[in-house]
């Protein structure tokens, strides 16, 4: 993917980078291993048992929040962006993860390709939200009561079980007039440990249309 390429031009010698989850991220992933194959000293911090595993197939050095203070930059894909580059996340069951490294990275940027960009967060109808197991009923029931449809979600016949050894409530929304206080209405919810909704995260969107690549900043 091409903003894959353009997305390493964020990337300094010397820095610890955090690597997403799902497609996008991949194909980073993948590009990053090519330049540290040329010779390109950075560290990873992935956000996946997946994202781990390619890096340490492509050769790239890992590391993890217990050895570094914060990270120069995390590169991740989303499933959608609003016009603010509010996101929703989560698709790929590693959201929680994912918002982790994001806050402890100094910078945040996202590749997506046109057909996520959204007027309004809640577009593509989907919020994942991560629950511990002992709560998922509890949380199911107290998610819908603020007027979603939370489903859990599948890994074939069983229930899907993230890298934290959670579940997820795929919850069925309608565009969200105000997402940050869906957001704190989640989290008040004992049981919840992540959605994904990640709101003010973003510096950079790296927008790829067909052959061009158009990078949004964050005001």
């Amino acid at each position: 993917m091409l903003n894959s390429e353009r997305a390493l031009d964020f990337i300094r010698d010397g820095d610890v980078v955090g690597l997403g989850t799902g497609r996008a991220a991949f194909s980073f992933i993948r590009a990053l291993g090519e330049r540290v194959r040329a010779g390109l000293q950075i560290q990873g911090v992935p956000t996946s048992c997946a994202s781990t595993e390619l890096a340490e197939q492509l050769g790239i050095p890992l590391t993890t929040l217990d050895e570094v203070e914060a990270l120069d930059i995390c590169v991740d894909g989303a499933d959608e962006v609003d016009p603010r580059l509010n996101l929703i996340k989560g698709y790929g069951g590693a959201l929680l993860r994912e918002k982790i490294v994001a806050t402890a990275a100094k910078r945040l940027v996202i590749l997506v390709g046109t057909e996520k960009l959204v007027a309004r967060l809640g577009a593509r109808g989907i919020l994942p939200v991560e629950v511990v197991p002992f709560a998922l009923g509890f949380c199911r029931r107290q998610i819908a009561a603020l007027g979603c449809r939370p489903e859990p979600r599948q890994a074939g016949d069983q229930l899907y079980v993230t890298d934290n050894g959670n579940h997820i409530l795929d919850c069925k929304i309608a565009p969200l007039p105000d997402a940050a206080a869906f957001e704190r209405a989640l989290r008040s919810i004992p049981g919840v440990v992540g959605t994904g909704l990640f709101l003010g995260m973003a510096h950079e969107v790296l927008v790829q249309d067909g052959d061009e690549v158009v990078v949004k900043q964050r005001s």
